[in-house]
């Protein structure tokens, strides 16, 4: 189990904040400094990915869902950066693509 510490953090505020949704962007991408919880997602982000987050909390799962669809909507660019690094096979993108409504 990933630590619980971090999942009251207010996904709505960051994909609703073009600096906040950058930052932790550049944060993944090894491109800005990360905050405590951008370092604590970057950690655990190739595992989370790897398992289908089994580790996950269920607020946690509840946050990816929410983010991945944010950016792969709207923020594609970012989300193909994303994918190269932590997904060159794009399993996790196909899957969203798979259970997408």
């Amino acid at each position: 189990m990933y630590t619980t510490k971090y999942d009251k953090v207010d996904v709505d505020a960051i994909i609703n904040s073009e600096r906040l949704l950058n930052n932790y962007v550049g944060c993944l991408m090894d491109e800005k400094p990360c905050t405590p919880d951008g370092a604590e997602l970057k950690k655990n982000l190739p595992s989370a990915l790897e398992t289908n987050c089994a580790s996950c909390s269920e607020s946690q799962k509840s946050m990816a869902d929410k983010i991945y669809h944010h950016l792969i909507d709207n923020k594609l660019d970012d989300w193909l950066r994303l994918e190269e690094k932590y997904d060159p096979l794009g399993t996790y993108r196909k899957k969203y693509l798979d259970n997408k409504n």
